[in-house]
């Protein structure tokens, strides 16, 4: 059997467990995981035992959350026991907790738990001040502080406040504990360098940083997958989890704190008065970690963006059947189907920072009919060109971007992409108009969006209307959610009375009735274009060269500074540098120069002997090159649309 019988295990349990081994058997931690991954057996009581030869059994008994949360419900027969190498093997190879399994750290009023986006887009909390400060390198050592958006007319954010001492200390133990994994890598990133992340990760916990935790998690998580070769781990993931860390990490500590770098663990919601929402599109969420349902995304009368989530436990089956399961807000009766094509009318809303309508117990709603994606305020999702449009919506690194509307005129498939070109005003395609990316939002073969894509390929020329969300990361490439019908275009979709003008991809399944029969009648000088851009237009983020930096930031991950310390004493300096400033790419080849030195530096006391370099300037030498390749490819992105 495997380790799937094991219970999740608090990060403080295990870092305590750890932490109170000799430096002898720290040594043997790593085998000593590996070797009892096979041994554990469930028993009638929902313990999990776990049997090192003949003298010592781990018992692991879980508190009713499932969560072994205290020291005491992990014990071991042996004379060594709590401090015994058995008992920290069997609670390393126990899955972590999520930090919404644990209970709360503190007060929470008005919130509810975000399991889906734990850390990943902060709506409230307190801002830390100054830590560690970054030596001198070529370029920026810290990026830019980037303050929440506010809609217009919106008074300026106060000032955040001042840090407190737990604050600054747990910030600077994130820091360090991130500095110190990076420098060891995957290769030697094992039980030990996790630990001290956990402990790391506890301690902004307890201390209101709840973005700081869940960026340590995840690098954890990562290094564990990464070092038992898992299938679904990407090198690339686990460099961007690194990059938060140090991001967040390095910049609270600093005293360039606020609530964006905070985070929030449990969405907070305010008091939203009264409402007028109408539905736009249903999207089903499928995360990691198990979680799976809806969101139905909604527009108000003054064009403002709002949500309603129905995300829990379940994976794909609870993403499949939450389409059409029933509104929990206010007593209205309408399915999440119903709403997509429908609206609301809310009375006593509460509204969190991000648009998401909250189902306190003094919200009141009533169904409203649906409106079109032609008419106010849903047809102004439509009205921008897609690149200024995506343009302001990349605009934020720290948020994620918004929903984008376009008009398009079908190239073909390649892959599971559906190519396409964005229509100006007039139903026409521009001759230099580049060509378009619609990627599946969700490529779960059991989910229907990349057989929808697939349909929609095989009728070149078909005019559509396409809701979605801009990829960050890619080059011309939008997440379809929705697609209907262009206005006035003949050749385009026919869909169903009842889905009012738009197909939902991830739950609506694209049939041949809904395509138009008959060949498309394009404008004179379309046809050549058309034909000639089945293989897409060139990519400019692909044919940078910013892929030798992000290599080498790659191969400190994987190896630690040992591996970039290597690869800067061979012909790679050259080979990265000319190339990067020959594409006008100097402060990225400066920055990429000085993390090759400051990671094959080897600094000596005053007696010639060689010591210990420092991981805290290796680690700002690489957030600073990894900062800088991230703000360039988003750029190279946001241009890629025009």
């Amino acid at each position: 059997m495997s380790t799937d019988l094991l219970p999740p295990v608090a990060p403080e349990v295990l870092a305590e467990a750890v932490e109170n081994l000799t430096a002898r058997l720290r040594k043997k931690l790593d085998a000593a995981i590996e070797a009892c991954a096979s041994e554990a057996v469930a028993g009638p009581d929902g313990s999990v035992t776990v049997r090192f030869g003949e003298d010592a059994v781990v018992t692991l008994r879980p508190g009713p959350s499932g969560v072994v949360t205290a020291a005491d419900e992990a014990v071991c027969g042996c004379l060594l026991a709590p401090r015994c190498l058995h008992r920290a093997a069997v609670l390393g190879a126990a899955p972590l907790a999520d930090p919404e399994q644990l209970a709360p750290a503190g007060p929470t009023a008005d919130a509810e738990p975000d399991p889906a986006h734990a850390g990943a887009r902060p709506a409230s909390g307190v801002a830390v001040g100054a830590g560690p400060q970054a030596p001198a390198v070529h370029g920026p050592t810290t990026p830019g502080v980037t303050t929440p958006r506010t809609s217009a007319g919106a008074p300026p954010p106060t000032a955040p406040e001042p840090p407190t001492a737990a604050q600054l200390r747990a910030s600077a133990a994130l820091w360090e504990a991130g500095a110190v994994a990076l420098a060891a890598g995957v290769a030697a990133g094992g039980a030990v360098v996790q630990a001290e992340l956990l402990r790391a990760a506890h301690s902004a916990r307890l201390a209101g940083l709840p973005r700081g935790e869940a960026a340590a998690l995840r690098v954890v998580r990562g290094l564990r997958a990464a070092r038992e070769r898992s299938a679904a781990q990407r090198l690339g993931a686990l460099t961007e989890a690194f990059r938060e860390l140090l991001h967040v990490a390095g910049l609270t500590a600093a005293g360039a704190g606020g609530p964006a770098l905070t985070g929030s663990g449990r969405r907070a919601y305010e008091a939203g008065g009264s409402l007028r929402v109408h539905g736009l599109c249903r999207e089903p969420v499928l995360s990691a970690t198990g979680y799976g349902g809806v969101v139905t995304h909604l527009v108000g009368a003054d064009g403002s963006r709002h949500s309603v989530s129905d995300v829990r436990p379940g994976g794909l089956a609870r993403a499949r059947g939450a389409g059409s399961a029933s509104v929990a807000l206010g007593g209205a009766v309408l399915d999440h189907a119903g709403l997509a094509r429908g609206g609301l009318r809310v009375v006593g809303a509460t509204v969190s920072a991000d648009g998401r309508l909250g189902a306190g117990r003094g919200v009141k709603a009533t169904p409203l009919p649906g409106i079109a994606w032609t008419d106010e305020p849903a047809a102004a999702l439509f009205a921008r060109p897609a690149a200024e449009a995506v343009a302001g919506l990349l605009a934020d690194p720290e948020g994620e971007p918004e929903l984008l509307g376009c008009d398009v005129r079908v190239v073909g498939g390649a892959g599971e992409h559906l190519l396409v070109r964005e229509l100006s005003a007039d139903g026409t395609v521009r001759a230099d108009a580049p060509v378009l990316r619609l990627r599946p939002a969700h490529p779960h073969p059991e989910l229907p969006h990349t057989a929808n894509l697939r349909r929609l390929a095989g009728c070149p020329g078909l005019a559509i209307r396409v809701l979605g969300r801009p990829d960050p990361d890619r080059a011309a490439t939008l997440g379809a959610l929705a697609v209907g019908p262009v206005p006035g275009a003949r050749y385009t979709l026919r869909l169903p009375e009842e889905w009012l003008g738009r197909a939902d991809l991830g739950y609506d399944r694209l049939q041949g009735s809904h395509l138009p029969d008959g060949t498309p009648e394009l404008p004179e000088g379309e046809h050549g274009s058309l034909a000639g851009s089945v293989g897409g237009d060139a990519d400019p983020l692909a044919e940078s060269p910013l892929w030798r930096v992000r290599r080498l930031l790659e191969t400190g991950v994987a190896g630690g500074r040992r591996a970039v310390a290597e690869a800067a004493r061979g012909p790679e300096p050259l080979g990265l540098r000319g190339p990067l400033r020959r594409s006008g790419f100097g402060a990225a080849a400066d920055l990429a120069t000085a993390l090759a030195v400051e990671a094959d530096r080897r600094p000596r006391d005053a007696f010639g002997r060689l010591t210990e370099a420092s991981a805290d300037r290796y680690a700002w030498a690489w957030l600073a090159s990894a900062t800088h390749l991230g703000a360039a490819e988003r750029s190279l992105v946001a241009a890629s649309w025009s």
